[in-house]
């Protein structure tokens, strides 16, 4: 590959909700530069960015595609993101590779909810931003009404940056004051209201303008740089990828007015003591690297660590560090990448974006140095899991090999979870939605050759009391011809601090009771916490107190006074007033505003509390509330349903409280306790 600099160096991310155009745009782009001899397409898989078979199916990106290519003199390094929510966790750990994010937006769809979470997402990281207005050879569209919703939308400081033009083959250049009849809209007054923009980027060359002088190219497009930078300016640019009408155009802005890597937000290395230090991106500095995406070929199932440089130079045959992991790793063969082709180079410089084989221990958000020194790079948050489904093997004996395979995955996707709940005993994966997660077994299947039967997760009650049961016994005796078993006790039971858990009182006076004994009593009563007595849940926030008993010289022994201690807790427990306690969960739900009645009505309706509610820019709505987990565990399609696909929504544990007791009834009535053996 030719040399270059970090300042030749320009890093742009597509982004938008899903079916606006971002592959189509990208494939363009690369045709447009010469980099393919064909423009790939989407709609009938030649699409060089979406060759995974499940994006071949879905006819949708669902993994971040890598690609780069030469324009002016510049090299271009490009990321085509997946716009659906339920695979946003490709989507943002790609914005901290870049300079400049690129929203594109469906001229027939206009503004999605994907398309306020992303640009909004742009915006937190600091990039610079351009909205792309795509497909506009669509039919009965209002660019004007568009253009509007996105100024209302999204600030004063859009810009329309070139206008189609009045046949609708061509686009006019605003910035360039260039004469032309436009579709909609006036080119001139077009162009002084971006030239007023671009100049408050800088006080002399504001006051230049303001005194009437001209200004030269160079100014303005040092001050372009600095406004798209600083996110005072975003230029509004319109295009057709697939008549490949506007891609020039939008790739002349990239080269001469988007932020090198030298002007950009870069990154902070974090320090353990929590204060973080800006990276100086030096050629021969310290190399500091971010892993962005981990991917496998599906193919030879090789992992590729894809990674923007920060600072040093990383070179094939080198010893690396990942993330705290003290043993050095051997680079292989460092890459380029172009949609689902890669080849080898020599290096990768500050600034740029490439990919390194075969590393272990690597997942998306590693930091990679090549010192063992102290210190991270921050990685972007991601959306947490809220939608999971219990898996278990259709196949016997491959349990070890689909936690293996799950785990793998994980490594890839950071919106993708597996847990083995230590109450119910279940493998659970977690993800952003059923879309995701049947993604993921469905590459499960493809790649790794492993079928799984799914079910909704147990939801992890427990159980407990309000009540207090005095004196209550029980005696186990047991003749088999020869030594038998004998041992009597009497407990108290009471409830417990909540989230004090289990205490046993030994209260047993005058040795009634052998000292031995007792730990043994404690240890059958111990045994039954995790199994339930009321329902099969997990008991918790227990007091129990050995009150009295009786042994036998000879046939008293530890497994008699296990068994004793068990059953006088079952028969004490359900004399207490037993209750089942279930999760409640911290829920927030992103709609537009028109649907907040609707989602208020059905949070109450799911024995929920709205706790309060705010309205973001774009008639956005956030609710907030608590629900009981068990009513919203699925309610990833159920949201879909109200919003028509338009809304979101995040949970976290919040606490247990009581089950109401029409639902305890329903709980307990199907409950089939195993048979104790002795």
């Amino acid at each position: 590959m030719a040399q270059y600099n970090t300042e030749d160096i320009r890093n742009f991310v597509l982004i938008g909700h899903g079916g606006a155009g971002k592959t189509s745009l990208a494939e363009a782009l690369l045709h447009t530069a010469g980099l393919t001899n064909r423009l790939g397409s989407v709609d009938d898989s030649t699409s060089i960015f979406d060759a995974d078979e499940e994006e071949k199916q879905r006819k949708c990106t669902i993994d971040p595609g890598f690609g780069h290519l030469t324009w002016k003199n510049k090299t271009v390094n490009l990321i085509d993101t997946p716009g659906f929510p339920d695979f946003s966790g490709g989507a943002l750990p790609s914005l901290t590779a870049v300079e400049t994010a690129v929203l594109v937006i469906s001229a027939p769809a206009g503004i999605e909810i994907n398309t306020r979470k992303m640009f909004n997402a742009a915006g937190d990281r600091k990039l610079a931003r351009i909205i792309v207005i795509n497909k506009i050879d669509a039919e009965n569209l209002d660019l004007p009404g568009l253009v509007e919703s996105i100024t209302k939308q999204f600030g004063s400081g859009c810009r329309v940056l070139n206008l189609p033009s009045a046949d609708g083959k061509s686009l006019v250049n605003c910035l360039a004051g260039a004469d032309g009849q436009t579709s909609f809209g006036d080119a001139a007054q077009a162009h002084t209201e971006l030239v007023e923009s671009i100049v408050e980027a800088e006080d002399a060359l504001t006051e230049a303008y303001l005194a009437g002088e001209q200004l030269s190219d160079e100014q303005l497009a040092r001050a372009f740089t600095k406004a798209l930078a600083g996110g005072t300016v975003i230029p509004i640019l319109f295009s057709s990828a697939r008549c490949e009408l506007g891609v020039k155009e939008l790739l002349d802005v990239l080269a001469d007015y988007a932020p090198n890597p030298l002007q950009g937000p870069g990154a902070e290395l974090l320090a353990e003591d929590g204060s973080a230090g800006r990276i100086s991106p030096k050629a021969d500095g310290q190399l500091l690297a971010q892993v962005v995406r981990v991917s496998a070929d599906p193919k030879s199932n090789i992992r590729n660590a894809i990674m923007r440089v920060f600072s040093g130079t990383l070179h094939p045959g080198g010893n690396i560090f990942v993330g705290d992991n003290r043993r050095s790793q051997r680079t292989g063969h460092l890459l380029k990448l172009q949609g689902n082709t890669s080849q080898e180079i020599d290096q990768l410089i500050p600034g740029d974006i490439g990919a390194l084989a075969k590393l272990e221990d690597v997942h998306t958000g590693s930091t990679v140095k090549d010192q063992a020194s102290p210190g991270s790079i921050p990685a972007i948050k991601t959306t947490e899991p809220s939608y999971s489904l219990a898996i278990e093997p259709k196949s016997r004996g491959d349990e070890q090999k689909i936690s293996e395979t799950m785990s793998r995955l994980a490594d890839e996707d950071p919106t993708f979870r597996v847990t083995r709940d230590s109450q119910t005993g279940e493998l659970v994966i977690s993800g952003l939605g059923d879309l995701h997660l049947r993604v993921i077994l469905a590459r499960m299947k493809q790649r790794f050759k492993l079928d799984v039967v799914t079910k909704p997760p147990k939801i992890p009650y427990r159980e407990t009391v309000l009540g207090t049961a005095k004196y209550i016994d029980y005696t186990h005796k047991k003749q088999t011809g020869g030594a038998g078993q004998f041992a009597k006790v009497f407990i108290d039971v009471e409830p417990n601090e909540r989230g004090a858990g289990y205490e046993f009182i030994d209260k047993i006076f005058a040795g009634v009771i052998d000292q031995p004994f007792r730990l043994s009593v404690d240890k059958g009563i111990k045994a039954q916490l995790p199994k339930g007595v009321l329902a099969g849940y997990p008991v918790v926030d227990v007091k129990v107190s050995l009150v009295d008993g009786k042994t036998h010289p000879v046939d008293s022994k530890d497994i008699a006074f296990q068994v004793a201690g068990r059953e006088a807790f079952k028969k004490a427990f359900m004399q207490a007033k037993p209750v089942l306690l279930e999760p409640i969960v911290n829920m927030e739900v992103t709609v537009p505003l028109e649907f907040v009645g609707d989602i208020a009505r059905d949070i109450s309706g799911k024995r929920g509390r709205i706790e309060g509610q705010d309205v973001l820019p774009g008639n956005i709505a956030v609710i907030r509330g608590q629900v009981p987990l068990a009513e919203v565990a699925q309610y990833n399609s159920q949201l879909k349903s109200v919003t028509g696909g338009q809304g979101s929504y995040t949970i976290e544990l919040s606490h247990y409280e009581v089950v109401p007791p029409n639902v305890q009834q329903q709980i307990v009535a199907q409950y089939k306790p195993k048979e104790e053996t002795d």
